[in-house]
């Protein structure tokens, strides 16, 4: 009897690493110490220490659900970028710029060059979001896991100096809000996405094209991967753009997640109409017969991250978000009022 035997390849996981190396580079960045393989990531604080009162911001989390969807059409290439995404959108969120990331994957049996393709996907949402990937953990659950599938999530650590957190404390009556167009469902709601499609909830189902959805197939629009905004908000903040509060939009929707940027004496109005909603949220309220409500409540409805700012900068930071290749629109405004969100 050896660890084989019992489940566990360790040689997999040695050839699961040899085979992400190249992906795990593309993401290195100077601060960067040692190699891939050490016990810990290392990372110099050298840079930082220039700030006046640095700041270490954290965010940590996973796909949900939505890593279903990448084991029913056998496509892993882009779930990857969703966990670093709703890691890195909550650093940058806060006004930080994320500095390294670190990935764990537990699975019921380590296939190598599948987890090297996921690690492929994480490596390129650490581009996207200009953090070094400095570690990780591939976990073989053999008993507790089937051997098919994946749970998949992780951290990001990143940095601000004190004076450049956003933290809504600023927001005041007049604030535009604009927000930043979202790719599709990103990765929450998926338990209600699986419940509304359950009848395509196979490969051949998930093939299926839709007029609706622009000639897409289901499954390509549900497995779109979430928007990386770090690139939008350095923009916007090099472009000398203060920004007042922001909601990354998650799980909750937006009546769980604009009220956190709130402090309780203003309220935010979005006006729906603003902004064109992606196809495939209005597919789902009508097949599944979910009311406008749940849909706001549950899903980011086509706006990623929503934003508070002076009036007067408004243009500027859509400029600069658009510079940075993202869409975005002016959605409503700050008016007095108790905590809370109004959708008109």
């Amino acid at each position: 009897m050896d660890y084989k035997n019992s489940g566990v390849d360790i040689e997999a996981g040695y050839k699961s690493v040899e085979l992400m190396k190249e992906y795990v580079k593309k993401t290195m960045r100077p601060e960067v110490l040692g190699g891939l393989g050490g016990f810990s990531g290392a990372f110099s604080c050298k840079e930082i220490k220039n700030m006046e009162d640095p700041v270490l911001l954290s965010g940590t989390d996973g796909c949900g659900t939505k890593v279903k969807l990448a084991f029913l059409m056998d496509s892993h290439d882009t779930i990857g970028i969703d966990a670093v995404a709703m890691c890195v959108n909550d650093v940058a969120c806060a006004g930080g710029e994320p500095l390294f990331f670190l990935d764990y994957i537990a699975c019921g049996k380590n296939y190598p060059e599948k987890i090297a393709t996921i690690v492929k996907g994480v490596a390129e949402g650490c581009c996207q979001a200009d953090c070094a990937l400095i570690g990780g953990e591939t976990a073989e659950h053999p008993g507790l896991m089937p051997e098919d599938e994946y749970d998949l999530a992780g951290f990001s650590v990143g940095v601000c100096d004190r004076k450049d957190i956003i933290t809504g404390e600023e927001i005041k009556e007049g604030d535009v809000l604009i927000g930043l167009a979202s790719t599709g469902v990103h990765s929450n709601g998926f338990s209600l996405v699986r419940k509304v499609f359950e009848k395509e909830m196979t490969k051949e189902g998930l093939l299926e094209t839709y007029d609706e959805l622009g000639g897409k197939s289901l499954g390509e629009t549900l497995l779109a991967p979430t928007r990386i905004y770090v690139k939008a908000m350095k923009s916007i903040k090099n472009a000398g753009v203060r920004v007042h509060g922001c909601s990354h939009i998650t799980g909750g929707g937006f009546y769980e997640n604009v009220p956190r940027m709130l402090h309780e004496d203003v309220r935010a109005v979005i006006e729906k109409d603003s902004y064109p909603i992606p196809p495939i949220f209005t597919m789902m309220q009508k097949k599944g017969e979910i009311t406008e409500e749940m849909m706001y409540n549950t899903f980011n409805m086509g706006l990623g991250m929503v934003l508070a700012v002076a009036s007067e900068d408004a243009d500027a930071v859509i400029a600069a978000a658009e510079a940075a290749g993202d869409k975005a629109y002016k959605v409503g405004c700050i008016v007095k009022g108790e905590k809370g969100v109004e959708l008109r």
